[in-house]
């Protein structure tokens, strides 16, 4: 089956990731059956080594990955799942990773972009439970002109950071301008990964190429 290489047990080890943020959700293994169920439904299953049976991710649960891509390695004995998490929760054990059992960091490390998605969903769930206090519902509840006039003010900010030289504290404010602009996009009913289309659109982020600068369309 497209030239993949199972073991001795028939298994192939399949490892299972955000198909946005390359978030690394989980690993388990998969068996023909698991493989062909996954491509035919569109949905993961894997095959349960303590169950010794076919398992569809999320039956029990609810927590559903809805598959977007799946990759082979270059040498075909391992396969990397693009998923959409359902429920955002893809361990048993409640958390959104398998993943989180730190054993030790080297240096300091680079911010995620991993936090994109946390603050999508974030400000997403302050629209639908809103709470007393937050800024985000009161942003939402003023409307479309009030985040804008917020978005301006924090565009100017962060020029004038710039201008200073200050990059902590143009750090700060193009982080402010990001939030304020997520809020925008969430009043809009639109999704940070309607804007990461654009991008991809106008970039070549082929994997053999570099990057290329891209002008904005003109309409």
């Amino acid at each position: 089956m497209y030239d993949l290489k199972f073991d001795s047990n028939g298994l192939i080890p399949a490892i299972t990731v955000d198909a946005v943020t390359n978030e690394v959700l989980m690993q388990a293994y998969m068996n023909k059956e698991a493989l062909e169920k996954t491509l035919e439904t569109g949905e993961a299953h894997y095959w349960s080594r303590s169950r010794q049976k076919l398992w569809h991710k999320g039956e029990e649960s609810g927590h559903f990955q809805k598959v977007k891509a799946i990759y082979a390695d270059c040498d075909g004995d391992s396969l990397l799942i693009a998923v959409e998490q359902v429920g955002g929760i893809a361990c048993h054990t409640g958390s959104r990773s398998c993943f989180f059992n730190e054993i030790k960091k080297f240096g300091d490390q680079d911010g995620n972009v991993k936090v994109l998605r946390v603050l999508a969903d974030t400000i997403k769930d302050r629209a639908e439970n809103p709470k007393e206090g937050s800024y985000t519902d009161y942003l939402l509840a003023k409307g479309v002109e009030k985040i804008c006039k917020k978005v301006g003010e924090e565009s100017t900010e962060a020029v004038i950071a710039a201008m200073k030289a200050d990059n902590k504290e143009l750090s700060n404010e193009i982080a402010d301008l990001f939030y304020h602009l997520f809020v925008l996009m969430q009043a809009r009913g639109m999704k940070y990964t309607d804007v990461l289309k654009v991008l991809e659109e106008r970039h070549d982020c082929g994997a053999d190429t570099p990057a290329r600068e891209a002008k904005p369309k003109k309409n």
